[in-house]
C-alpha cells in the first residue's frame, strides 16, 4: 500500500480496511468536501496533495494543513455525523483509496492500535494547523512561500509541480501581486525557477534555509509522534 499511514499499521489492522479500498482518481482544484459537509467517506492519499482550507465569511480562505501520502482526509473534523470544519481541495492529479466513514470506525471501534495510530496523526495535523496559523500572522510573505513550497515538494513526485500565481495566493491568502513579487525574490536567489502555471524547486537546501524556522518544528513533530514522513524525490 502505497500510503504510508497504512502502510505503519500491522497487517491485522490492514485486513479490516483493505478489502473495503477503491481507488479513485483526484483532480486538481476537486473539492472532496466542504466546510458544513457530513464527511461520509475516508480518504487515504496515494499520490498528489490535500489541502484543508480555512474558509472566511467573505468566502475568502487560505491553507491552514496539506496531506499528502503519509496520512488520510475525512476523520479529522470531529466524530463521524459530524459537519466538516474546513474545505478539502487537491492540489494535483492524483489518486486515493477511499473507504466509508462508517467502515473506517468499525475498524477504529475493535482495534486499539488503529485508534492510537489515528490520535498520533490527529495530533500531528492539529501541530501543523497551529503553526501555519502563527506563521501566517507573524512571518515575512518570503518565508511563508518557501515554507509552503518545501510542503508541497516534500509531497510531490517530482521537482516541478503545476502552480499558478493565483493557487498560490489562494493558499497562503494574499494578492497574485504580492505572490509574484515574492517569487522573484526567491527565483533571483536562484532557489526556484517558474514558469507559466508551474514552478520547480532548484535548491532544496537553500529553500530551506529561506524559509521560516515552522517548517523544520512541523517534521519535529512528525518525528517526536512517530508519525510517517513525506519525503522529496
Amino acid at each position: 500500500m502505497d500510503n504510508l499511514w497504512i502502510a505503519a499499521l500491522d497487517a491485522e489492522d490492514r485486513r479490516k480496511i483493505e478489502p473495503h479500498l477503491k481507488a479513485r482518481e483526484i483532480t486538481r482544484g476537486q473539492m472532496l468536501y466542504d466546510a458544513g459537509e457530513a464527511v461520509d467517506q475516508v480518504w487515504f492519499p496515494i499520490k498528489g496533495v490535500v489541502s484543508l482550507m480555512t474558509v472566511l465569511p467573505d468566502d475568502k480562505m487560505v491553507e491552514t494543513a496539506a496531506i499528502g501520502r503519509e496520512g488520510l482526509v475525512g476523520v479529522t473534523c470531529g466524530p463521524f455525523n459530524a459537519r466538516a470544519a474546513s474545505r478539502a481541495i487537491s492540489q494535483r492529479d492524483g489518486v486515493a483509496a477511499c473507504c466509508a466513514a462508517e467502515v473506517f470506525g468499525e475498524a477504529l471501534d475493535a482495534s486499539e492500535g488503529m485508534r492510537q495510530a489515528l490520535s498520533r496523526f490527529t495530533e500531528g495535523l492539529m501541530a501543523q494547523v497551529q503553526q501555519a496559523a502563527a506563521c501566517n500572522a507573524q512571518h515575512r510573505l518570503d518565508e511563508r512561500l518557501a515554507r509552503w513550497l518545501l510542503m508541497l515538494h516534500d509531497r510531490a513526485e517530482d521537482d516541478r509541480f503545476e502552480l499558478t500565481q493565483a493557487d498560490i495566493a489562494g493558499m497562503l491568502g494574499v494578492r497574485r501581486a504580492t505572490v509574484s513579487e515574492v517569487g522573484t525574490v526567491l527565483e533571483t536567489k536562484n532557489l526556484i525557477q517558474r514558469g507559466r502555471g508551474w514552478v520547480k524547486v532548484l535548491d532544496r537546501d537553500g529553500l530551506e534555509g529561506a524559509s521560516c524556522g515552522c517548517y523544520g518544528l512541523m517534521r519535529d513533530v512528525m518525528d517526536d509522534l512517530d508519525l510517517p514522513r513525506p519525503e522529496a524525490a
